[in-house]
């Protein structure tokens, strides 16, 4: 009987899963709506708050420095389109301990209500040949890149879920899709990411919540300027064979293809070069 009930749950909930992309989703309508941006101090990060703020959003900035965090706020803040917007910034490591960032998550949406967007943006890049790369290197683009995005995501789903609306945005990379020369640290904990949403929406589908994974190709961001002081020769070719794209073109298909839950491999495949 136990194996029974048991098949019957799996079938359930695959049934669910294979009839919901047949509703389409409403898209996500930003006016009064929280969002809170990982990563948000700078780069595409910064440039999706602004997007959302000029749309009438409510933003929550989270990074790790305050200086930058309080920088980013005064621009983001000059975009406003009525008086009663609002950025809050909280400085917090989104990837070392999960308790303080469900206890952040939770100060901000005591202050801006229940979070409607989250968008994972915090990460970091370094490249180096796999035999010339630190050990620790291998462990800390996981913890930023993947658990970076776990934690804050794990701190809003079950909120999402019992409002049945609700839109995560994971920020991975286009060698996030395919492992480049000079990438095995990079990439790894990037491709981490795509496993983590595709099976997070099977999950969350079914209460009206959306997973969005973008892929950006090289954008011109701070981080990007950090990544190449340490890129192989090898690395670097690679990456001349395209344009960099600017963070505000990034950012705005970002925010485009998640409040409308489109596939974004598509769009960033056309973005690329441009």
């Amino acid at each position: 009987m136990l194996l029974l009930a048991a098949a019957f749950l799996v079938a359930f909930v695959l049934l669910l899963y294979m009839v919901s992309p047949l509703i389409s989703p409403k898209p996500l309508a930003l006016p009064g709506a929280h969002v809170v941006v990982t990563g948000g101090s700078s780069g595409i990060g910064k440039c999706i708050a602004i997007e959302c703020y000029k749309q009438g959003a409510f933003i929550t900035l989270v990074a790790r420095n305050e200086d930058k965090l309080l920088q980013a706020k005064k621009e983001i803040e000059k975009h406003s389109i009525n008086d009663k917007q609002v950025v809050l910034c909280i400085s917090v490591d989104v990837s070392q301990d999960y308790s303080q960032v469900e206890n952040v998550i939770k100060q901000a949406q005591e202050k801006l209500g229940p979070v409607d967007m989250l968008v994972n943006c915090a990460g970091m890049s370094l490249a180096g040949k796999f035999e010339d790369l630190e050990v620790s290197t291998f462990e800390r683009l996981m913890s930023v890149n993947y658990l970076g995005s776990v934690y804050p995501s794990r701190a809003v789903i079950t909120t999402m879920k019992e409002r049945r609306v609700g839109r995560v945005v994971f920020v991975s990379s286009q060698a996030g899709q395919l492992g480049l020369f000079g990438f095995t640290a990079y990439s790894s904990s990037k491709f981490a990411i795509r496993g983590l949403a595709e099976a997070l929406q099977m999950e969350v589908k079914p209460y009206n919540v959306y997973v969005t994974v973008a892929y950006p190709p090289d954008t011109d961001t701070p981080g990007f300027a950090e990544e190449n002081k340490t890129k192989p020769l090898e690395t670097r070719l690679i990456s001349e064979t395209t344009s960099v794209c600017k963070p505000e073109q990034v950012a705005k298909q970002i925010v485009k293809d998640a409040i409308e839950q489109i596939d974004q491999s598509e769009n960033f495949g056309s973005l690329k070069g441009k």
